[in-house]
This record gives C-alpha cells, sequence and structure tokens, in this order.
C-alpha cells in the first residue's frame, strides 16, 4: 500500500473538530482513495481523518490541511511532515470516552454521540463535540469495540465516564482565531522558529528574539494568541497576571518573579506570558511606590540581565503601552511590539464563522451582513453577539423544559435553532468596546431614506466609498484620496443625517464626536481627549471620524478669552490630520451651520480637502423628504404631496419631518376622541397637513 509524505498546515476554520484532512486531488489518486475514504496520519503517533480535496490556491504544494486537535493526535506541528497512507475502517460498535474536564460524565451520551456521527477516531484520540456555537468539550478516546481505525454511527454505544480519565486543559489552536492572520504570521516567526528551530539562528550567529508585547484595545485576542502558540509549539506555558506578582511583604514580589523565570529556565523551552504587565513595570518616574521600581528593576534583569535566559521566550499584553517603563521597550527585552487592532469587516467574518461553529443557525442568518453591520465590534463582542443571540433562542424553548427532570431530552433540544432575528436584538444589547467612549449608535440610514440632495450623495460617494472599494485605482494612479470633507448649511438641512448614511453606505468603522463633548476646564485634558480619538481611529481603520457641530472645536484662533484652550486644541487637530505622522485609513467628516468661524487654516486642502454647502431644500427636494418621511403611512387620496412642497417655500429637512409628524398626531388624537377602536382605520388627510402647517407658523411667530 502506497505512502506519502506531506507538510502540515492550519485547517480551514470550518473544518475544525471534524476529522477532516484535505489533500492534493492528485496525491488522493495516488494513494488510491476516493473523497470522504479514511486514511492514517502519522506524526510521531497515528490517527485517522476522512480525506476531502485542498482548495485550487494550495494544491501543487504537496500539504495537507488539518486542524488542530488532529496536529495533537498525530503529535505533530505546522510546518512538520507526517506520512499519509489508505486505512480500512470499521464501524464502531462501542466507544468509551473521557472528558478533558471532569463534571462530564452525567452529560447525555446519546446527545454526545449524535454530535460525533461520522468521525473517525482510533483509541488515544482527543475528539471534540461541539455543544452549541463556540462551546464545546473536548474528549478523550479511551476505548473502542473494535480495536484500530473505526468510525462513530448512529448504532455506536457511547459510554462516558471520567474514571482514569488523565484531564488537561481544552486547546486552542490557530483555527481558534480569527481575524488575525497577519498577526499570527509574524508571532510564529518570532517564537515557533526560535523554540523548535534553534540551529538556525546559531547557524547565522545571532541571538534569537526572547521577547514580544502584544498591545492593543480589551477583547482583541491577545491573550488568545498567546495561548495557541503554547500549545502549538508544545512548549512550557506560564501565564500570570500582572498583579498576581505584587505582594506586601519585603522582597516578596521580586522573589515571586525570580521563581518564575527559574522554573521556566529548568523545563525550557518555555513561554512565559505577562498579562495585564502594565500593572507591574509602569514607568519608574511616574510611581511614588518603592514596590513596582524594585518589581520592574527584577524584571529588567530577568530579562536582559548577566544570568542566560535559555530558551524562555517571554510575551507581555497590554491595552496601554505608553504606560510602561521605557527600559522594557528595547530590543533584548521586548524584542518586537506587535498591534492587534481592531478587525475590519473580513476579520469580523472570520470570527463569527468559528463562534457560529456547530451553531444550529436557520437558513435567514446572513453572517456577512452581521460582519457589515457591526462597526467597532473586536473578538470579545462578537463572541458576546452570538451567545446573547443563542440566549435569545433557549428563551424560547424555557416554557417547554421540565426543570425537575436531571436532563432536558433530546428532542427538545433539537428544537433549537439562532435566527437572524436573534442575532440583531443581541446587538441592540451590545457596545462595541471598540468605540466605548466614543461612539454612541451604529448608524443605519441608507441613502434611500436621505430625500434630495443627489449632488451631494456623488460627490460623498466619490470622496469616502470609491477609494474604499477601488484602492488599486488610486494607486495604480498614484492619487491620494482626500482626507476630509466639510458639510455646512442652515440648521435641519440633513448634515447629520447624510452622515450616518455615509457610513452605513461605505461599511466601515464609524467614530461619532461630538465638539463640546472633547472641551475640558483642565489644561492639556481637551487636547489629550483629542489624541485619543485619533489613536482610536488609526486603531479602526478604515474609519470615518465624525465632528458634529465642529465649530465648537476649531473657532478662528485670535480671539482669546478661554485661556487659549480653543487655539491648544486646534493645533494638536491640525498635527493629528497632517503633522508628521501621516494619518492613514482615517476619513475625517465634519458638520457645521457656522463655517466662517472655524479656523482656516482647517479648511485647506490636505486637512479638510472638500467644502460641501448643504442648502435649504428647493421644491423637487423637498417632496423626496416628503416622501421619505410618509413612507407607510396611511394616507388618504386627498394628500397631494407635490403641492404641500410648492407651499413649504422656505422649509428644511427636519421641518418637513416635524410637519409629517404633527399631522399623524392630529390623525391619530381625532382617531381616539371618536371612539374608534380598528387602528386599521385611521388616515392621514389633507387637512390634517393644514392643521400642522398652521401649528408650525404659529411656532415661528
Amino acid at each position: 500500500m502506497s505512502e506519502i509524505s506531506l507538510k502540515v498546515t492550519e485547517a480551514l476554520p470550518k473544518d475544525v473538530g471534524r476529522g477532516i484532512a484535505r489533500i492534493d486531488p492528485e496525491v488522493l489518486t495516488k494513494l488510491e482513495v476516493e473523497i470522504g475514504d479514511v486514511v492514517e496520519i502519522t506524526g510521531k503517533k497515528p490517527t485517522v481523518a476522512r480525506v476531502m480535496p485542498v482548495f485550487r490556491d494550495l494544491r501543487g504544494k504537496g500539504l495537507i490541511q488539518v486542524d488542530g486537535l488532529t496536529r495533537s493526535n498525530a503529535s505533530t506541528a505546522i510546518g512538520e511532515k507526517v506520512h499519509i497512507k489508505k486505512v480500512a475502517c470499521k464501524a464502531a460498535n462501542k466507544v468509551v470516552l473521557s472528558p478533558v474536564v471532569t463534571g462530564m460524565a452525567g452529560r447525555d451520551s446519546k446527545f454526545v454521540g449524535r454530535l460525533l456521527e461520522g468521525l473517525p477516531i482510533v483509541s488515544g484520540d482527543r475528539v471534540r463535540a461541539t455543544v452549541f456555537g463556540s462551546r464545546y468539550q473536548d474528549f478523550t478516546v479511551a476505548d473502542t469495540i473494535p480495536t484500530g481505525a473505526v468510525m462513530i454511527n448512529p448504532q455506536t454505544l457511547i459510554r462516558i465516564e471520567e474514571k482514569g480519565a488523565k484531564l488537561t486543559k481544552a486547546r486552542v489552536s490557530y483555527e481558534d482565531i480569527g481575524g488575525l492572520g497577519k498577526g499570527i504570521q509574524k508571532v510564529r516567526e518570532m517564537i515557533e522558529l526560535p523554540l523548535r528551530h534553534p540551529q538556525i539562528f546559531e547557524k547565522l550567529g545571532i541571538d534569537p528574539p526572547k521577547g514580544l508585547l502584544l498591545h492593543g484595545p480589551p477583547g482583541t485576542g491577545k491573550t488568545l494568541i498567546a495561548r495557541a502558540v503554547a500549545n502549538e509549539t508544545n512548549a512550557s506555558f506560564y501565564s500570570v497576571s500582572g498583579p498576581e506578582i505584587i505582594h506586601k511583604f519585603y522582597g516578596e514580589s521580586e522573589a515571586k518573579l525570580r521563581n518564575l523565570f527559574e522554573e521556566a529556565r529548568k523545563n525550557a523551552p518555555s513561554i512565559i506570558f505577562l498579562d495585564e504587565i502594565d500593572a507591574i513595570a509602569p514607568k519608574r518616574e511616574q510611581v511614588t511606590g518603592e514596590v513596582e521600581k524594585r518589581v520592574v528593576a527584577q524584571l529588567l534583569a530577568l530579562m536582559d540581565g548577566l544570568a542566560e535566559r535559555g530558551q524562555v521566550i517571554v510575551i507581555g499584553a497590554t491595552n496601554i503601552p505608553n504606560a510602561l517603563d521605557q527600559a522594557l521597550r528595547r530590543p533584548g527585552r521586548f524584542d518586537r511590539e506587535l498591534e492587534i487592532g481592531i478587525p475590519d469587516v473580513n476579520g469580523r467574518m472570520e470570527i463569527l464563522d468559528i463562534h457560529t461553529r456547530g451553531m444550529p443557525l436557520t437558513d435567514d442568518v446572513n453572517l456577512l451582513k452581521l460582519a457589515q453591520v457591526t462597526h467597532g465590534f473586536v473578538g470579545a463582542d462578537l463572541e458576546a453577539l452570538c451567545r446573547e443571540a443563542a440566549m435569545n433562542s433557549i428563551r424560547r424553548i424555557i416554557p417547554k423544559i421540565e426543570f425537575e427532570l436531571e436532563q432536558i431530552p433530546y428532542e427538545l433540544l433539537q428544537e433549537l435553532n439562532v435566527t437572524m432575528e436573534d442575532f440583531m436584538r443581541a446587538q441592540g444589547e451590545i457596545e462595541p468596546t471598540a468605540m466605548r467612549e466614543f461612539f454612541v449608535d451604529i448608524p443605519n440610514v441608507t441613502w434611500d431614506e436621505v430625500g434630495g440632495l443627489q449632488n451631494v450623495k456623488k460627490e460623498l460617494n466619490e470622496a469616502v466609498v470609491w477609494p474604499l472599494v477601488h484602492a488599486d485605482l488610486y494607486e495604480f494612479a498614484k492619487v491620494k484620496p482626500p482626507k476630509g470633507i466639510l458639510l455646512y448649511g442652515p440648521p435641519g438641512t440633513g448634515k447629520t443625517l447624510l452622515a450616518k448614511a455615509l457610513a452605513t453606505e461605505s461599511k466601515v468603522n464609524f467614530i461619532s464626536i461630538k465638539g463640546p463633548a472633547l472641551m475640558s476646564k483642565y489644561v492639556g485634558e481637551s487636547e489629550r481627549s483629542i489624541r485619543e480619538v485619533f489613536k482610536r481611529a488609526r486603531q479602526s481603520a478604515p474609519c470615518i471620524l465624525f465632528f458634529d457641530e465642529m465649530d465648537a472645536i476649531a473657532p478662528a484662533r485670535g480671539g482669546g478669552g478661554d485661556s487659549h484652550v480653543s487655539e491648544r486644541v486646534i493645533s494638536q487637530l491640525l498635527t493629528e490630520i497632517d503633522g508628521t505622522e501621516e494619518l492613514k485609513g482615517v476619513f475625517i467628516l465634519g458638520a457645521t451651520n457656522r463655517k466662517d468661524i472655524i479656523d482656516p487654516a482647517l479648511l485647506r486642502p490636505g486637512r479638510i480637502d472638500i467644502l460641501v454647502e448643504i442648502p435649504p431644500p428647493g421644491e423637487d427636494a423637498r417632496l423626496e423628504i416628503f416622501k421619505v418621511h410618509t413612507r407607510g403611512k396611511p394616507l388618504l387620496k386627498d394628500v397631494d404631496l407635490k403641492s404641500i412642497a410648492a407651499e413649504t417655500e422656505g422649509l428644511v429637512g427636519a421641518d418637513i419631518e416635524f410637519l409629517c409628524r404633527k399631522a399623524t398626531i392630529i390623525a391619530i388624537c381625532e382617531f381616539v376622541e371618536k371612539g374608534a377602536d380598528d387602528p386599521k382605520t385611521l388616515k392621514i388627510s389633507a387637512a390634517h397637513f393644514q392643521e400642522a402647517m398652521k401649528v408650525f407658523m404659529e411656532g415661528r411667530r
């Protein structure tokens, strides 16, 4: 029987836990196997998997795609070679499973068997039952009847017992991390290579990298990357949270650090993961306590002191890197700093794929649409979104559950399914981490809801959407897209509405800033707020940064009267938009009804490139706005929107919205006073609009 060697690479996220190995179709022919047949994969030990063809982009490269579980079962790693051969696979009569985590012996074995159906296994393998969404339970195959390669089928007797189980932590592999492909690649280059192939660095005569600092907003996956790397390299892993190190007795904190590094050195190769490292290594010149200063000094000595560290790599994680002592952030200690940013649409799609893996989704669930509307959501937010959506589906079957029973019937569990409505309701309950300080609401306004302003819509589309959709054209033509647009015009003409519609149509992250909210009475605080806003915008790129009431933060300089706060704020704003550090992937959108008082330095090309006036609407535009605000309303045939639009000369969009709302309220009042009880008989007439106009005109006097 022929046997072929192939190099291991990571699997597709959708294949995780399914016992699938993807191989080049040519190799399938050489092995004399068909799609769906079982093969034996041998690294340091053998395991089995069903074969599927690899996608076109990986064909002809001698690769086999297997997930972290299969790599663990074969005792191999990414980049290593494994031997593949065809193997006879019998139907399993009985399988004994030992849960990896205690407390699972009572789980419904019929339910677990249904989840594992069609999975090829051998004794000693680890298998994964995806219970719901990204929630899974790992089991070790303790015994099979018959022995050898077997496949679980509906007739297989599944027995779950904890007796004699070797309990270990559930593994996290690279396939469990979504949206961080480039980050993971850099981490692997820096950590996997020195730990698995130190001879490369010996040959080059250089020391391998010894430290990596991961920084970025909370919930983006810094800790998850560290855990995955530790599992994939089979290195000893020591995870320490910053505050755990600090001790009240003199010298205890330093002793804890020394013991940690000593143990890691003895069990090398090893990884020390210091979570929230800013808690134990703050800037020494800014702290008053002696304990923190001594701990920082001890950490510096351990990372790059006189004693050799050996094959020990230190990974630090923080979301405030500028709070760290500068001596840590140099080559020899933390050799490389890697920003784990906020995921874009494609990243969010990958994360949603992972967290809905195994979730019983209905046909109406559109993950791509969810990825597009979840602006500013990081990995932890998306996990919470999937969890809340699942909870919404569980609430539907709660009335049917008899809580006195020890186990929920299998038939009732089969009724569980998650709909798009569950996700949309869950989205309203979760505030995106990346936008928490600045972001109020996720816009859900389309161009159709903005009446008139066709030329303005076209200009905004060309300035913002085109550079994102046709980025290759701009790059080929060697032209930079505009950095900013200022919308100006009378109040109520739709400037803020246009900004919301632009955010929805461009499908990029949207940070909304209300001008006055940035101003503070404390010296330096307003400027710091501007810096924080632009820092968050860069992390969220591509991103629209919307300044409402821009005249409040950028009035013309030289007026005085406010201790020069506005002048310092404008200077900070100007340097952020067009300073020495280039602003990439961030588009500035401003709105004001007082363009005349905005500082001229802000309104030059290179900062705010395009000035767009939003004038009061003409008759045709007013008709469009009336159509938007009466859409779906029960209008009588005597309501002539065209004549109403002609009569409302000088009114802006906000006025027209008020008229439509007031006319509807007048109709409702009449309906209630008549004592009618069928809502479907409610009608809005031309008389209601005339009365609304009368109320509006009286209010203007």
